[in-house]
């Protein structure tokens, strides 16, 4: 039997909030901006006026200003949306125990074992839950509803606001593969760009496409966008607080300024190292491999990967098997303009032991110290914040355009 997935969409959340306490508003254009007397910051959310001016998230104050003049600018009060976004997911909880949030303003539902309970129709229950939502709090959510995750995210997006979508077997072909490739989940502008080469422009192209050509050409995340277009998707609804370890942690930079010879790219190397190890210590974990993805200015992608011998959480240790890897594949002379480092091969610190050799307890006394270095280090980032304390050889500029893998991240702006 299939799966009943809800995905439960608060509408222009942080504005639809604000507008509670200011109901002569709403006929207005009003979007919430994180410091509305600079016209520098940013649009956090607007409301359906808004939006019909053009106005965008994330955009500055002065260019929503230009295509809006009457813009309503209101301060945001981030408190006050944990708040309401806490009591609209325990009202979800009276439907169901599998409740996913998905960001502060989006939560998944897994209503498969308790529809019964609520008449056994889907679009009547997300109707009900609409109806409810408006009742007890004055918002308006859009639920997609369909048999996984990635569908039904689809389909709350797919008509707002204050709307249900069902996407079904028998309907998907229809309803989501003439969408464009960018609305299917986790397919960002990266992705997207490397789609366009191959002449991959909705999502039917997508599915459509061979999958081991995709495998081959992008990796597995190449195979998994496949998977989502023809519907494969089996991921469950994990309740929150529900810890799930990670399969790799890794981090990625793109430079402002091109890297360029050998000292250099151990820099950045040793930097993206050192915060790949610092996550690793935070979720208890060593890494038994590592992996390295280098970007050229031309925008051509190489990577490569290898085991270690000793499972580590060390930044030092991962910075000379990355930079291992980097003098195996690239002429280090050559300009390279954003990195990756990953780890890989994953297991709990508590189960990582250490091969023995005749040299062990030296080995292992070294191994102590630089772990009681690196946790000091972990501590006072902790203390100070992230920039405390670093290398110091990491390029100064470095970071200004940050990569994430795409599975389980979220937007940073909450209110659409």
């Amino acid at each position: 039997m299939d799966r009943v997935i809800f995905h439960c969409d608060l509408n222009s959340f942080y504005a639809s909030v604000e507008l509670l306490s200011h109901p002569e508003l709403r006929h207005l254009p009003v979007a919430v901006c994180g410091d509305p007397d600079s016209r520098h910051g940013i649009i956090l959310a607007k409301n359906e006026p808004a939006k019909r001016f053009g106005v965008k998230t994330a955009e500055t104050i002065w260019q929503a200003r230009k295509k809006c003049p009457d813009l309503v600018l209101l301060p945001a009060h981030h408190g006050k949306y944990r708040e309401f976004s806490k009591k609209v997911n325990g009202l979800y909880q009276n439907y169901t125990d599998l409740v996913e949030p998905f960001g502060i303003d989006e939560s998944w539902l897994d209503v498969t074992g308790t529809l019964h309970l609520f008449g056994g129709d889907p679009k009547a229950l997300a109707d009900r839950l609409r109806g409810e939502v408006l009742r007890r709090f004055g918002l308006t959510i859009s639920v997609g509803v369909s048999f996984n995750k990635v569908f039904a995210k689809l389909g709350s997006d797919y008509k707002k606001p204050d709307a249900t979508t069902v996407i079904s077997r028998e309907n998907f072909k229809a309803m989501v593969w003439p969408l464009p490739v960018t609305d299917l989940l986790y397919v960002g502008r990266a992705a997207a760009r490397a789609f366009e080469k191959f002449g991959i422009r909705t999502i039917g192209d997508l599915a459509a496409f061979d999958r081991e050509s995709l495998y081959t050409l992008l990796g597995k995340n190449g195979a998994q966008l496949h998977d989502f277009a023809n519907g494969l998707d089996a991921s469950p609804v994990r309740p929150a607080g529900q810890y799930t370890p990670p399969k790799s942690v890794g981090n990625g930079y793109t430079f402002p300024r091109n890297l360029q010879g050998p000292e250099e790219i151990r820099a950045g190397i040793a930097q993206l190292s050192d915060q790949v190890a610092a996550r690793l210590r935070k979720c208890g974990m060593k890494c038994q491999g590592v992996s390295l993805a280098i970007r050229d200015p031309y925008f051509r992608d190489l990577s490569r990967q290898k085991r270690l011998e000793v499972p580590t959480d060390l930044g030092r240790e991962l910075t000379q098997a990355a930079m291992e890897l980097a003098q195996s594949c690239w002429n280090m002379e050559s300009p390279v303009r954003a990195l990756t480092v990953t780890a890989i091969y994953l297991l709990p610190a508590g189960e990582a032991g250490a091969q023995l050799d005749l040299f062990g307890g030296e080995r292992e006394e070294k191994r102590r110290r630089l772990e009681k270095l690196e946790g000091t280090m972990d501590a006072i980032r902790a203390k100070y914040g992230p920039g405390a304390i670093t290398h110091a050889s990491a390029p100064r500029d470095a970071g200004k355009e940050r990569h994430a893998p795409p599975p389980g991240g979220h937007g940073a702006y909450g209110g659409e």
